[in-house]
């Protein structure tokens, strides 16, 4: 699919109501990125009611090389065209799936609450395509509450990782951690596929080296639930220890947001 096409084809992704911006707080934003470290992860202020970056962090040329400028200028449609051919079906599953969930089972009350994750590739101006995972959380809604204005963090990974395509929500509980609604795997089939949302996000507390009563703790569950998710995740993955559990995600054997 070519870049012109992506708009017109998934329009209900991108279509919006107006409503102005939170200038004062993305204000504020911008303001952090002076004090912040040179990083792998830079961030930009995104809107896909006019399909801008409407601030993009100094971090992003130490990432991708690319002028800011340049990416500024050309938006959105720039940044989708250096992405990877074989990625850009996929990644618009991925947005159509996230923003369906979002609207259809999601309330309105709690949209504030996301925050939403997906991966690709994209073309550095060495030429190489490096893996990016996109973390977007919404800092304001149109007239019917779809996410708009958000604050995207991109972390930029070495082209020889083999990731697959993916996308996750998540929610922020009353003990403030994020809760995994939605999980969506849209290149080949995963070995995790069988994980459930409530096992991903133990299997994230655990990499964390959180033990099952902390997890217990955060996930507002008795440990030995937690205990029981553990065995489940053992067995699913047909594996005998949770180190073994924790050495395969990080071999990238499997992605799990």
């Amino acid at each position: 699919m070519i870049v012109e096409d992506i708009k017109s084809a998934y329009k209900h992704i991108f279509e919006s109501y107006y409503q102005p911006s939170l200038e004062d707080h993305i204000k504020k934003i911008i303001e952090l990125d002076a004090y912040l470290p040179y990083s792998s992860t830079f961030f930009c202020i995104t809107n896909t009611q006019s399909l801008t970056f409407e601030y993009i962090s100094k971090n992003m040329f130490s990432c991708l090389g690319i002028d800011a400028g340049l990416m500024k200028t050309g938006g959105m449609k720039y940044f989708w065209s250096r992405m990877h051919p074989d990625d850009i079906e996929n990644w618009l599953q991925a947005l159509n799936e996230l923003m369906n969930f979002t609207l259809n089972e999601i309330d309105e009350k709690d949209r504030d609450k996301m925050s939403y994750t997906w991966n690709y590739r994209i073309k550095n101006a060495q030429g190489q395509y490096v893996n990016v995972i996109q973390n977007t959380t919404p800092l304001e809604f149109d007239l019917h509450n779809k996410p708009i204005v958000g604050l995207a963090h991109y972390t930029v990974l070495e082209s020889e990782i083999i990731m697959q395509v993916s996308a996750t929500a998540k929610m922020l509980n009353k003990n403030m951690e994020y809760e995994t609604k939605f999980f969506g795997n849209f290149s080949q089939k995963l070995l995790s596929d069988g994980i459930s949302n409530r096992e991903r996000d133990i299997v994230r507390l655990l990499i964390l080296n959180n033990s099952s009563k902390e997890i217990a703790d955060k996930l507002n569950i008795s440990p030995n639930t937690v205990d029981t998710h553990r065995r489940n995740i053992l067995k699913k993955l047909k594996i005998s220890s949770t180190g073994e559990l924790i050495g395969m995600i990080k071999a990238n054997t499997f992605f799990i947001s």
